[in-house]
């Protein structure tokens, strides 16, 4: 590997081969656009060519490079993103998800691997070190066979940038009726078929749904079925959820498989009380009834009489945000994941 001078800044290569929107392409963003603000790296950011990411990272000072990452057999553009690689010449290459792993190999750097999901980890076996964002996904690595003293725990933080809170009769909501949001891709995993069946037993209560995904048909066919059609809003894909969670009274995750929960890490920054289920991420995340409240997945009477409980507690629901957002500051903050990255790079990068 490439020595370097104790004095000059890591050098750091950030690969995403995303999604047009995401939860994990969101915090590609924030993450890399923190890490380029330190002093000690040079950050630039390899990604698929999704227009609106490239100009967001160049608009916050962060060099980007665009390329397809298509399939296997896309040999050209595979040679190009490599070339333009090696020429950055990193210290330290990090990966983002099967695709950019899979399309990178192992070489003049140090490789990190960096997963958010309890992925197959075939396309992650050829790394020199491996984050996980949760303790349960480093577990997943562990389990899979890679050694334990090279897999490193670092979460996510939130989008901390300070919002407005959009007026309450936003979308044709009812004036003086409880709200609650839920957010994420429309899928199956995400359990909202459960919250649509909850809200079924909270009368009067009306849920914002920002979010797209291949179960969109199906979900608002179940809210028609449910003779929900008036108390159920789809925003699609929002950019603004932080705003969103400052307008509603709790956020729901009711995911039947979630890696962390992000999301988890908004509610607690944005002071939205939340109620989730017990899923991978936020049950590790959430310490019921004290940053919020936990109930099984797919158990409907359960997280129906959590979200009626705590619509009718505002003292509850004050008390839940007070303490997360206190979870939020000493373990999740944008400062304390960034410091945790940055002495992770420093302890791995070659002197």
């Amino acid at each position: 590997m490439t020595e370097r001078s104790g004095n000059a800044p890591i050098r750091v290569a950030q690969v995403l081969a995303g999604a047009e929107q995401g939860g994990a392409e969101n915090f590609f963003v924030r993450l890399t656009t923190g890490l380029a603000e330190q002093n000690a790296m040079t950050v630039r950011a390899f990604l698929r060519r999704h227009q609106h990411r490239l100009d967001a990272l160049r608009r916050q000072g962060v060099d980007a490079e665009g390329f397809r990452f298509g399939g296997k057999f896309d040999f050209y553009d595979r040679w190009v993103y490599l070339r333009r690689l090696k020429a950055f010449n990193p210290d330290i290459v990090m990966t983002w998800m099967g695709r950019a792993s899979a399309a990178t190999p192992s070489g003049d750097y140090v490789l990190v691997n960096r997963l958010g999901h309890y992925y197959n980890l075939k396309y992650y076996r050829q790394a020199d070190y491996w984050v996980g964002i949760s303790k349960g996904i480093c577990q997943h690595l562990i389990d899979g066979g890679m050694p334990a003293d090279k897999v490193v725990h670092i979460p996510n933080f939130a989008d901390e940038t300070p919002v407005t809170p959009l007026p309450r009769e936003s979308f044709n909501t009812p004036d003086g009726v409880p709200l609650i949001l839920a957010a994420g891709r429309l899928h199956q995993n995400k359990g909202f078929d459960t919250l649509l069946r909850a809200l079924k037993a909270i009368p009067d209560a009306v849920l914002w749904l920002a979010g797209s995904g291949p179960e969109e048909a199906a979900l608002k066919g179940l809210c028609n079925e449910l003779g929900l059609d008036d108390r159920v809003r789809f925003l699609g894909w929002r950019n603004d959820v932080t705003a969103l969670m400052r307008s509603v009274d709790l956020f729901v995750c009711p995911s039947r498989h979630e890696g962390l929960g992000s999301i988890v890490m908004e509610s607690f920054c944005h002071g939205c009380p939340i109620v989730a289920t017990n899923s991978q991420g936020p049950g590790e995340v959430i310490e019921d009834e004290y940053s919020g409240l936990l109930t099984e997945i797919d158990n409907v009477d359960q997280l129906a009489a959590a979200i009626a409980g705590l619509l009718a507690n505002d003292k509850a629901r004050n008390r839940l945000a007070e303490n997360a957002r206190s979870v939020y500051q000493s373990t999740y903050s944008k400062q304390v994941v960034i410091d945790a990255y940055h002495a992770f790079y420093q302890r791995i990068a070659v002197k």
